[in-house]
């Protein structure tokens, strides 16, 4: 038997356009001949587009055909094609030049008609099925998996990919708006005035690294995820929780980045926010000043795991000097019971107590020298972050968060699954920049509404 596909056009004017598509010939019947196959589904679908869009072109030009003022036909001063590159193939449509009618005197002598809606050379569909999926896997393999299921040409490669994602992302960034200086907020009347807001939101932060292009070492990528703990009203549903990500030395505009973050969640004025994150002084610098109800903590998480790290190095000190080594590890485990109920300035203490009598051992041990560095190392950590060290005790009997190990998992969901583990990419500082952009689209479910921003016909229902 014989199947022949054919599409038709139904004019406005009632006439009808037919095209032959394909024709396909079945004898016996097996499993593997049942329905269509991969190659027949992709001419079909060829064949339906190349065919629509030249209706839909045809009929646009000729529209836009006759002067909306006198009524007279443009003339034509050129002819020409552009090849517009869709989820079902390239396609090439008329794109002519056309002298501007006589009672026009603004404005150059030709124009081209296409202008009013050719505005790229790749469709939205294809834009979006290419920028989310290269913002998940690498982009050789969007490139194979496009190629095997759809009929998209066989110019697609990593490198359009590539190019089609970051052109994405840079329209992404270009929206972001100024970057938000640093302020000190003042108390404003109309203040006490605002309803009351919804619970604390908590925002962590943290930093991970990425191997640098042109073998240039890595670079740090800071990484976050915001949450809003409860609603107010009754009833209300609290936001989902979203992720934020950025190369810090090559973005500009990091505060404004997690600022509209934050108010896509709901964030008021006079809600409270806390910041948790590691104490890195570049992670401060985002975040010191956003807000004028935020508070700003140095996590439990990353104190226990240098405290962890001390009491690993005593180890090696009681294995040359018993009771040496069982005195200082005493005493690194009195500084976290400090540090657990912010006692800092008690801590530093110890610590530097600790110090010096580490430096009386440090030349006659080897042990002793690790460690004497470390507690150093320390020491200048809890220094430069007292002021953010709170009272983790009271907090956790209260239920409030004491740290940003939930922000772990953001790490490895926006920046190892993508650069680093198991990948042998190196990347360019803009070009991990802008990738990031797109994944926490995609993690945060958003990016489909960007593309209905920006294309409002984008996957509207059929009718």
């Amino acid at each position: 038997m014989k199947f022949r596909v054919e599409v038709i056009c139904l004019r406005e004017d009632g006439a009808e356009d037919r095209c032959d598509v394909i024709e396909i010939e079945r004898h016996d019947l097996a499993i593997e001949t049942l329905g269509l196959n991969l190659a027949e589904g992709k001419a079909i679908l060829g064949g339906v587009q190349d065919f629509m869009s030249a209706r839909q072109v045809a009929e646009d030009l000729e529209r836009r055909r006759t002067c909306p003022g006198c009524g007279q036909r443009y003339h034509s001063k050129s002819s020409g094609t552009s090849t517009i590159h869709t989820l079902f193939g390239p396609v090439a449509v008329p794109n002519p030049r056309w002298n501007r009618c006589s009672c026009q005197t603004d404005g150059p002598k030709t124009f081209r008609p296409t202008s009013a809606w050719l505005t790229g050379r790749a469709s939205p569909e294809l834009l979006y099925l290419e920028t989310k999926w290269a913002s998940l896997i690498p982009f050789a393999r969007v490139a194979d998996l496009l190629k095997e299921v759809l009929p998209v040409g066989a110019s697609t490669n990593h490198e359009t990919v590539r190019e089609h994602l970051q052109v994405t992302a840079e329209r992404i960034e270009e929206e972001l708006g100024e970057e938000r200086q640093p302020n000190l907020f003042e108390y404003r009347e109309d203040d006490d005035e605002q309803p009351l807001p919804d619970g604390p939101m908590i925002v962590g932060i943290d930093g991970g690294y990425v191997r640098a292009a042109h073998k240039q070492g890595c670079f740090e990528v800071i990484a976050g995820r915001s949450v809003v703990t409860f609603r107010r009203a009754e009833g209300e549903e609290v936001p989902p929780v979203k992720c934020f990500g950025f190369v810090q030395t090559f973005d500009e505009k990091p505060r404004r980045r997690l600022w509209e973050l934050m108010k896509s969640q709901g964030m008021q004025e006079n809600q409270q926010v806390v910041f948790m994150s590691d104490g890195g002084e570049d992670v401060r610098r985002v975040q010191e000043y956003l807000h004028p109800n935020s508070e700003h903590l140095i996590d439990w998480f990353h104190i226990t795991m240098r405290l962890t790290v001390l009491q690993q190095q005593t180890k090696s000190l009681r294995s040359e000097q018993e009771e040496v080594g069982a005195a200082v590890s005493k005493q690194v485990e009195s500084v976290k019971n400090l540090l657990w109920h912010g006692n800092a300035e008690e801590a530093l203490d110890r610590l530097v107590t600790l110090m010096m009598d580490l430096d009386l051992i440090r030349k006659r041990s080897v042990s002793a020298e690790k460690l004497a560095t470390g507690v150093a190392d320390f020491e200048t950590y809890i220094r430069n972050n007292k002021e953010f060290i709170p009272n983790f005790g009271e907090r956790c009997r209260q239920g409030e968060r004491i740290s940003t190990a939930f922000v772990e998992s953001t790490i490895n969901q926006v920046v190892s699954r993508r650069f680093v583990k198991k990948q042998q990419m190196h990347w360019t500082q803009r070009g991990a920049h802008l990738l990031l952009q797109t994944r926490t689209k995609i993690l945060n479910d958003e990016l489909e509404a960007v593309f209905q921003r920006w294309y409002p016909q984008f996957r509207a229902q059929a009718a």
